[in-house]
């Protein structure tokens, strides 16, 4: 015998309240409208649900069972309200992430964690890559959000571009480093020192050399290529090589106390960090919230960077 849900919440309903009358006002029906559907159900099963006469109802030991399995179903529904709910306004699902390693683990690695923090419901994948793979991963659907560094005039056809941070590289090292506890220097004072490159093939190996050749430095030493940005770091406590990464990078880093920039000014690449997505997708409410949360975090890091960087890093 198949029972309408609404009716075994209903049984709850008056079963906890003690009465039909304050049944139907849990419920939002009339007294009268309840009093047909009790009939109704004992008809249908051949028993009562409450014992005759008595006052404030007394549920019979088969309705006490049917009422508990009211409690269950609504229950369910009621989680079922707050998953839509938090689901709806960004606050649960997935959002599938990718972008450069020096980025992801220097900056937006901090900015995944206190995301989750605040929406612990939300689960973020992320994955790494450059431009000609992320573009590929965005234009078959494998990935929501793609975060690197892109010429505002090279953004690949079909994407949307939002730059959220300018491109400014900086000479970084060991706060150990000799150079580091230097008040000035020139150029004749990094000439000595082996460099560490970044992975062959990324825009940052690209930008070592340009830097460098911006500052008169054609032949330099390489002592360490490739690797992640804590292999990079790693590296550096350890020997006084010298190394070129996004400010950005080193930034978030300080914390840390892991790396510190040299006061050197370099030529900036001609890139913007941004967020890569296809406009033609309908994206997800959650990975709407994070696009949001991610461009408000750089928003603020783009002034804190911008007011120390004015002061102390690459001034003239």
């Amino acid at each position: 015998m198949k029972i309408d849900p609404n009716h075994l919440m209903i049984l709850a309903a008056i079963a906890d309240s003690g009465g039909l009358s304050e049944g139907a006002r849990v419920v939002g029906k009339s007294q009268p409208s309840l009093s047909r559907t009790i009939a109704m159900l004992e008809a249908r099963l051949g028993s009562r649900l409450f014992e005759k006469g008595k006052k404030p109802l007394r549920p019979t030991e088969l309705c006490r069972s049917l009422a508990d399995q009211g409690r269950v179903i609504a229950q369910a529904g009621l989680a079922a309200q707050q998953a839509a709910e938090l689901y709806n306004s960004g606050k649960a699902g997935t959002a599938r992430l990718a972008g450069t390693p020096i980025f992801m683990d220097g900056v937006i690695s901090s900015m995944i964690a206190s995301f989750q923090t605040a929406h612990p419901e939300v689960s973020v994948h992320q994955t790494y890559g450059y431009l000609s793979e992320l573009t590929e991963q965005l234009n078959v659907g494998n990935v929501d959000i793609a975060i690197c560094p892109v010429r505002p005039d090279r953004v690949p056809e079909g994407l949307s571009f939002k730059p959220i941070l300018q491109g400014r590289n900086v000479i970084a090292c060991a706060p150990s480093h000799p150079l580091a506890r230097k008040p000035a220097l020139t150029l004749a004072d990094i000439a000595p020192y082996s460099w560490i490159a970044p992975p062959a093939g990324s825009p940052l190996y690209e930008d070592l050399r340009n830097a460098l050749s911006s500052i008169g430095i054609t032949d330099f030493r390489v002592s360490f290529t490739g690797g992640s940005l804590a292999s990079i770091i790693s590296v550096m406590s350890g020997s006084e090589a010298l190394t070129v990464l996004p400010y950005s990078v080193v930034f978030m880093q300080q914390h840390t106390r892991s790396v510190t920039s040299l006061p050197i000014r370099i030529d900036h690449p001609d890139r913007e960090l941004g967020l890569l997505w296809r406009e033609d997708r309908q994206a997800r409410p959650a990975v709407k919230r994070f696009r949001r949360y991610i461009e408000d975090e750089f928003s603020d890091l783009a002034l804190q960077i911008s007011e120390k960087g004015r002061n102390a890093v690459w001034r003239a």
